[in-house]
């Protein structure tokens, strides 16, 4: 019996390695966190709304828990400090709209939700928009 040489492939692999690294980095930098489910909200269920598939990169988010506690990027706000805010923002969109994205839980009053459409319509914003989930995951 003969014996068969076997053949290795051989190169360097460091190039394949780093360029997986690169895009293992891209994925975790490009998911968009805010989207993630907050443990803190649990969003209402509205199956028969519309889906909304582009983003304004003007838009803010503005969270209500289920105590009436209003949040921008985990930062607790007065109505009047969301009224700042709202303004500040609209004055650096240079004429374009500011949408208002209201996530609020389930178990939120609607008063406290008012208080950030109030807070919308004193600094002249007036497309609101509210996040609802459209089946349970």
């Amino acid at each position: 019996m003969r014996h068969r040489e076997e053949t290795y492939m051989s190169g360097n692999l460091t190039a394949m390695i780093d360029v997986v690294f690169q895009l293992i980095i891209f994925f975790v930098c490009t998911i968009n966190i805010q989207e993630a489910s907050d443990p803190r909200i649990e969003l209402a269920m509205a199956p028969n709304g519309q889906a909304t598939t582009t983003k304004n990169k003007y838009e803010v988010r503005v969270d209500v828990d289920k105590s009436g506690r209003i949040e921008i990027c985990r930062t607790v706000l007065s109505p009047s400090m969301l009224t700042t805010i709202l303004k500040k923002s609209r004055a650096d969109a240079n004429g374009h709209d500011v949408p208002v994205l209201i996530r609020a839980d389930a178990k939120t009053k609607h008063a406290a939700v008012r208080k950030v459409m109030d807070a919308c319509s004193a600094a002249g914003i007036w497309k609101i928009k509210f996040t609802a989930l459209k089946e349970k995951a």
